[in-house]
């Protein structure tokens, strides 16, 4: 009997309990999937919590796995059963032992990589690269400043946009982790707190300021991101982990001639053959060691509820996944 994770009330982590149920057999364009691997993010506590109303309860949360296809529907001919496949799913049910999944989500992943390595990482590695070659075109003479250097999006950020030649300023909340920034690629690490913060990024940039903010934790840092950019600046919002952003007025951008994108991931790989491409690029970063990967850490899909608890006490979790 196929399993999942199925939340009917926003809660703790007590809320995500396992149940059997019916996995309806493949349909047009679709491929059924036995999951190997399945990546715990912050996003799946976000939507368990209700802070992200995203998924219908009763509903399987879940972004983001890696599995085998057992069986293929019609129309399916780039796929056959045996292949080790990844994807990633804003309409979630990754929380499970097995699933349907339309065709066009799903890639195969190479022999070189790991069906962990792509539950826990996939989706971080290809924000990176949504952001660092979609949303801008990072350059290797840029200084770029990186709020959350040590967050799972941000130390992948630091290094690939290292190995890229760009002077990286990295960001964090506190001494520890800005110590352990420099482990990640950046030459140098700052906290958002710091008195001398504008006048750090002054000194580092010779008074120019930086080329491009990469900033997801929002309210707090994002004033001062602002003030970081040089003229002809980008400010790059990729999360809002501290709090929304107030509204801003064009004339505070008119400043210094400045631009701001808020990129979204789903509406990049919602383009089929700008997916492949993105893919490709994560599978040669992943191969030519751009970005090193934190040991992943597996759990029973039954125990979930463990696996949120230690992503949300930030005892650990820097790639955490359930296994079926």
């Amino acid at each position: 009997m196929e399993k999942a994770i199925v939340i009917r009330e926003y809660g703790n982590s007590k809320v995500l309990r396992l149940e059997d149920i019916n996995v309806v057999r493949p349909n047009q364009d679709e491929i059924f999937i036995k999951h190997s691997a399945i990546g715990v993010h912050f996003h799946d506590c976000y939507v368990r919590s209700g802070l992200y109303k995203t998924l219908n309860l009763p509903g399987i949360p879940g972004l983001e796995a890696a599995g085998v296809i057992e069986e293929v529907g019609r129309g399916v001919s780039n796929f056959k059963t045996g292949d080790r496949i990844g994807y990633i799913n804003s309409g979630y049910g990754a929380y499970s032992s097995h699933r349907v999944l339309d065709k066009r989500l799903a890639f195969k992943i190479p022999e070189f990589i790991s069906d962990e390595l792509i539950a826990t990482n996939f989706s971080r590695s290809i924000t990176v690269q949504m952001l660092i070659e979609e949303a801008t075109q990072l350059n290797p003479s840029d200084t770029i400043l990186v709020t959350a250097a040590t967050g799972g999006v941000g130390r992948l950020l630091c290094q690939w946009a290292n190995a890229l030649g760009a002077c990286v300023i990295g960001t964090s909340s506190n001494e520890e982790k800005a110590l352990i920034a420099k482990s990640y690629g950046c030459k140098y690490s700052l906290t958002y707190d710091q008195k001398d913060f504008n006048a750090q990024i002054r000194d580092i940039t010779n008074g120019k300021g930086v080329e491009k903010v990469y900033d997801s934790v929002g309210l707090q840092t994002f004033q001062s991101s602002l003030e970081s950019l040089a003229y002809c600046g980008h400010l790059i919002n990729f999360g809002q982990s501290s709090g929304a952003v107030d509204p801003i007025l064009m004339s505070t951008l008119s400043h210094k001639s400045l631009t701001i994108s808020r990129p979204i991931i789903f509406h990049y790989i919602a383009n089929e053959e700008l997916y492949k491409k993105m893919t490709k690029a994560v599978f040669n970063a992943f191969k030519n060691k751009n970005i090193n990967i934190p040991k992943a850490e597996g759990y029973s899909l039954k125990d979930a509820s463990i696996a949120h608890d230690i992503l949300e006490s930030r005892r650990g979790g820097g790639s955490l996944f359930l296994k079926p």
